[in-house]
């Protein structure tokens, strides 16, 4: 009986483990250099399908200029799969951020209390994606921003695909009034 409460256990800690986007105290650069993008600036709104439901329900990304290098950023609508990390006060989720580069890749640094969630942003032809790394994309312990920065540069040199957090994903995100 003990055994079998153990393995119950075990798994729902995996599935609880395995769905998170990785989040740390640490961030890929010491202080913010790279300027706001003033064209990434405004709101920004999708439709999440909810998985296994066949649902679709609105997400809204709101981005403002905090100063030069740092952004305001808001997440609205649709945060239910939010609620287990008790970061949504209200409506909404809200933090801030900022731009690093690794590579060709535009990452943000988003600070949502005390945690940094590291997130791909892809800006293609008038849409925009927010892509969260997933918890598992490195299995070293990371102690300092350069560790973090190395981790993730060797993540990108060595996956064809990275590994994000799909159920954190916002893809096709277009500029909304």
């Amino acid at each position: 009986m003990k055994t079998g409460f153990t393995i119950l256990l075990v798994c729902s800690l995996n599935i609880l483990l395995c769905s998170c986007p990785y989040s740390s105290p640490h961030k890929l650069d010491d202080n913010p250099g790279i300027n706001v993008d003033e064209g990434l600036l405004g709101k920004w709104a999708a439709v999440m399908k909810i998985n296994g439901s066949g649902r679709e329900e609105p997400v809204k990304l709101i981005l403002s200029k905090k100063t030069e290098t740092e952004y305001n950023i808001a997440f609205t609508g649709y945060l239910d799969p939010l609620k287990p990390f008790h970061v949504i006060k209200a409506d909404s989720v809200k933090g801030t951020a900022f731009m690093s580069l690794i590579g060709d890749k535009q990452l943000m640094n988003i600070t949502i209390r005390s945690d940094v969630y590291i997130a791909e942003l892809k800006y293609t032809n008038h849409t925009l994606s927010l892509l969260p790394l997933s918890e598992h994309f490195t299995s070293k312990m990371i102690f300092n921003n350069t560790a973090l920065r190395n981790a993730v540069e060797f993540h990108y040199k060595t996956r064809v695909r990275p590994m994000y957090d799909e159920d954190f994903c916002l893809t096709g995100l277009v500029r909304v009034n």
